[in-house]
């Protein structure tokens, strides 16, 4: 297991990526969160196996349909143990 913090920009927020996030990482068994940020960024905790996470990133690179995502900024982090992948609402 591992854990990764994961900020995306670009044009992120209102076109479902915090939704199709939570899609994605459900399908992989990733645990964590995603939240929008007041800077228009997106902000991700991920936890899971490495392939998985892996996958994971790559589709953060794509986004959603409508998303135009222009910068993903990876940083590990310490394991958090989440049970399951939720959306934050501010």
């Amino acid at each position: 297991m591992k854990h990764l913090n994961i900020t995306v920009s670009g044009k992120v927020q209102g076109v479902f990526f915090r939704a199709t996030t939570k899609a994605v990482a459900d399908q992989l068994k990733i645990r964590g969160f995603v939240k929008n940020r007041a800077d228009g960024t997106v902000y991700i905790e991920a936890e899971g196996a490495p392939f998985e996470l892996e996958t994971f990133v790559e589709w953060c690179h794509e986004g959603p349909e409508r998303a135009v995502v222009e910068k993903v900024e990876i940083k590990p982090g310490e394991l958090k143990s989440y049970r399951n992948f939720e959306i934050v609402k501010h």
